[in-house]
């Protein structure tokens, strides 16, 4: 029986979404749940799994191809079996390829793409396919195998990273290469919030070393008692930017048209550096969330933003941003709102500064930290207020749990 794979429902803030990568040929055998598509939107990369077994008949909408919601993209026939190549054929093509170092040079897409990634030579690779096509499989065989034989590249700092060729001495050289649909995503909104919004950012400085002293003092005692969750900073800080959106609401709105929607709870968005590119998950109820359980939901984000496993659930709402560029070494920088959020977090790498402390100079721990707003709700005496808020609660953290 022949089963329709459509794409998931887009909801409406997503008008279309991109064929990302197959991992499926035409011919291929799948399995039930097996993940057979990907499909990049704005602002996820959404997977599509087959329903049931059998093999994929045909392939409707190819890689770069844009499509609607719940458009169709292949047909499965249920409980079929790939057929299999006659056994002459396929041991001299493989023969054949044995004895020349690689295979016949015929891949599918997925294969394609893993090689052009990864930067490999067909040729050194073996296809165990029908007729020595090589598939996704040997190509991840060769990977692995890789190391064994010949030394590692080095590695990039972020598959975003594009390789640009390099010429002869003197050669100018360029390549261009298009954008992502999230990456384009990103500098529609980063444009919209510089266009659209009164933003102005106000800075302030905090000791970070009652932090780090409590922080030291039960770190391990805190991993032993929630099951492995490490204490870190951006708990303290989500806690604390909670606590004091509670006292300055104006903080914690957004605009809408020509009305104000105050939000009378704390949906936190918490900013993950990904290889695709900045994405902004949301803590929901962050108010009601403990430590640990701010701890625990930051790392499951940040892992799952990073195997583009968010759903667009997970990135949806949100009525304040914490962002830390300080785990990149950044000391200072101005972020940029999350529209129609009105406020932004930014805090920043931890420093050694000499600092004045009851008349004697001493050397303690200090992080920048800045708020971003937007003066058309936000006045400046209200940022201010909600940023030394955050300072006081965060150099006496004591004051996060009573609430003072």
């Amino acid at each position: 029986m022949a089963i329709q794979i459509k794409a998931p429902a887009f909801p409406e803030s997503v008008a279309d979404g991109e064929v990302a990568a197959w991992h499926k040929e035409e011919g291929e055998s799948v399995k039930r749940d097996e993940l057979i598509v990907e499909i990049e939107t704005d602002k996820v990369v959404m997977e599509v799994v087959a329903p049931a077994d059998g093999v994929i008949k045909k392939i409707h909408a190819g890689v770069g191809e844009t499509i609607e919601s719940e458009a169709l993209l292949a047909d499965l026939e249920e409980g079929a079996v790939a057929e299999a190549a006659p056994d002459t054929a396929s041991t001299e093509a493989v023969s054949a390829a044995a004895e020349s170092g690689g295979s016949s040079g015929e891949m599918g897409p997925a294969a394609r793409q893993m090689i052009e990634e990864h930067k490999l030579d067909p040729a050194q690779i073996t296809g165990t396919g029908k007729g020595g096509r090589i598939t996704k499989e040997d190509v991840t065989a060769f990977i692995k195998a890789r190391p064994a034989t010949s030394p590692a590249p080095a590695a990039k700092e972020s598959a975003a990273v594009v390789d640009v060729p390099s010429g002869p001495s003197g050669e100018r050289v360029e390549k261009r290469v298009p954008m992502t649909r999230m990456r384009a995503r990103i500098a529609e909104r980063l444009l919209e919030a510089t266009t659209s919004t009164a933003m102005l950012t106000t800075f302030n400085e905090v000791n970070m070393a009652p932090v780090m002293a409590l922080r030291k003092k039960y770190k391990d005692q805190f991993e032993r008692t929630h099951n492995g969750t490490r204490l870190g900073f951006m708990g303290f800080f989500v806690k604390a930017a909670c606590e004091a959106l509670k006292r300055y609401p104006a903080v914690n709105a957004s605009i809408d048209g020509n009305d104000v929607v105050y939000h009378g709870y704390q949906d936190i968005g918490v900013a993950v550096s990904t290889d695709g590119g900045l994405v902004v998950p949301v803590l929901r109820d962050a108010d009601f969330m403990s430590l640990a359980d701010v701890e625990a939901a930051i790392v499951d984000l940040g892992t799952r933003a990073k195997a583009n496993k968010l759903t667009i659930d997970d990135m949806t709402g949100g009525t304040f941003t914490v962002t830390n560029g300080g785990v990149f070494g950044s000391l200072l920088s101005t972020p940029i709102l999350n529209p129609p959020q009105t406020g932004i977090l930014g805090m920043h790498k931890i420093q050694e500064r000499p600092m004045v402390v009851d008349g004697e100079v001493v050397v303690l721990p200090m992080m920048y930290l800045a708020l971003s707003y937007d003066h058309r709700l936000i006045d400046g005496k209200t940022a201010v207020q909600y940023l030394v808020a955050v300072k006081d609660l965060i150099e006496d953290p004591a004051r996060i749990l009573l609430q003072l």
